[in-house]
């Protein structure tokens, strides 16, 4: 529902009846996770996907017809089901559909102001039920839980959980960190810019980030200290500055592993960068978890390109998955840290 928060909006403030699916469990593959709606407005246009293509068809009439009779109900979408025309997922869907208006969601503008604001809120919506009139009916708590759908005895409820955001923090206000916040804010994260130069940390060229003027060493420590960096924060540093480079990489190696920890520069950047830490006193499993130089190997030569490199590795670090990192590479100067001997 995150991705279509502001047609939901718009839906509900003009009046009309408009037509909600959204996909509550998988079985098999499945192109987008659990959570994922789609929203058919009173003039027949769609927004947002539950499928990524390999049932749009079906789940499109399904929210049309939910707005046109005010049926809520389930639907099971894949093979065997009879409604599998053109499915290539190869996994079932099931989708709920729900008319969707001020009438039937009054809460709704709570909703998309918590999460507008990054704001922890949850929906809990009662898909099946064995009193037919309480199937639709709503629930808004600003607890934390899993998005899942949860079996009771007597009924379905599907938990859409809207969690803040992870964090990226970029260390170096230049165009490298304009064009990278750009692509996370896109990606779905929370971005902080800092640096201790006032006249580049301006928060008109950051637009949907905070921008913080500070030493970021200093900074890390802070917020450090108030328990907000952990397994869902980011460091990414763009400066090539000792000065600021050397102090913050010192804090990050020390605190409880991030999300991601990395450096950008060229391979002597690289090469001066792990000097300075091992005189420090790092040993090479914990220079292990810088990624350095940071960025999976696209050949990128612009900031844009540059910033798709670093998310790229981003993600795939975050997930688990084994992309081809820059810091892996065939140059001497761009591989995984090691001790310099």
């Amino acid at each position: 529902m995150r991705e279509i928060v502001d047609d939901l909006l718009r839906i509900w403030h003009s009046g009309r009846t408009a037509g909600l699916a959204t996909l509550v469990r998988t079985q098999g593959a499945a192109p987008v996770p659990i959570g994922a709606s789609m929203v058919v407005d009173a003039d027949g246009r769609a927004f947002g996907s539950v499928s990524a293509g390999c049932a749009e068809a079906a789940a499109y009439e399904a929210a049309a017809e939910a707005a046109r009779t005010g049926r809520r109900g389930l639907q099971r979408f894949g093979p065997g089901s009879g409604l599998d025309a053109g499915m290539d997922c190869g996994g079932m869907l099931d989708v709920f559909a729900e008319p969707f208006s001020r009438r039937h969601f009054p809460e709704f503008p709570n909703v998309a102001a918590d999460i507008a604001a990054q704001r922890q809120v949850t929906v809990f919506t009662v898909v099946w039920h064995s009193d037919p009139e309480v199937i639709g009916q709503h629930l808004v708590t600003d607890r934390k839980h899993a998005t899942e759908l949860v079996s009771l005895p007597d009924s379905d409820v599907f938990v859409a959980s809207f969690t803040r955001p992870p964090r990226v923090i970029l260390v170096g206000a230049n165009a490298f960190a304009a064009a990278l916040s750009t692509q996370l804010l896109l990606l779905g994260y929370r971005v902080t810019v800092v640096d201790a130069r006032p006249t580049f940390a301006n928060p008109d060229a950051y637009p949907g980030c905070e921008v913080v003027v500070d030493w970021p060493h200093r900074y890390l420590n802070t917020v450090a200290a108030r328990g907000e960096i952990g397994s869902d924060t980011s460091l990414v540093v763009l400066s090539h500055d000792a000065k600021f480079e050397i102090p913050l990489l010192t804090v990050a190696l020390r605190l409880p592993e991030l999300g991601y920890l990395a450096a950008f520069g060229s391979g002597s950047a690289h090469t001066h960068r792990l000097e300075a830490l091992q005189a420090g006193g790092f040993d090479a499993a914990t220079l292990a978890r810088l990624h350095s130089p940071a960025g999976l190997e696209l050949g990128a030569r612009t900031p844009a390109e540059t910033a798709l490199a670093i998310a790229a590795e981003l993600v795939a670090v975050r997930n688990g998955a084994t992309g081809h990192s820059g810091s892996a590479g065939t140059d001497p100067g761009l591989r995984r840290p090691t001790l310099v001997r």
